[in-house]
């Protein structure tokens, strides 16, 4: 099982980046999958997660309070990715961001970090001007 984290980068505030999360090894649509991040000095956080989808159930997607009307997580089961849009993004926004599977939370995923199984390398993220 491997998942991998890329798409980071320069950015400045108010602009835009979409993260990737390629996963490989396992069925994408039986796990949930979660984006965290971990700014200098902080602990990681949850930013949002996506519940497990066949294309039949409803998605289900979280998000911490500060990305929500900002960030979109979405998936594409054909291709193995998750995405993570970051729209208008703000200096506090600058991490290394991490993307996690989880194959048990059903059918609501969760931003609880002791529930996913695997984890891929970060991305770094940095907010600037």
């Amino acid at each position: 099982v491997q998942l991998q984290a890329y798409g980071g980068g320069l950015v400045q505030p108010g602009g835009s980046l979409r993260l990737s999360c390629t996963t490989s090894g396992f069925t994408l649509e039986n796990y949930a999958i979660g984006w965290f991040r971990q700014a200098p000095g902080k602990e990681r956080e949850g930013v949002a997660c996506i519940n497990r989808n066949d294309g039949i159930n409803d998605v289900l997607a979280y998000y911490v309070d500060s990305a929500k009307g900002r960030f979109t997580i979405s998936r594409d089961n054909a291709d193995n990715t998750v995405y993570l849009q970051m729209n208008s993004l703000k200096p506090e926004d600058t991490a290394v961001y991490y993307c996690a599977a989880d194959t048990s939370t059903w059918p609501s995923p969760t931003m609880s970090q002791h529930e996913y199984d695997y984890w891929g390398q970060g991305t770094l993220v940095t907010v600037s001007s």
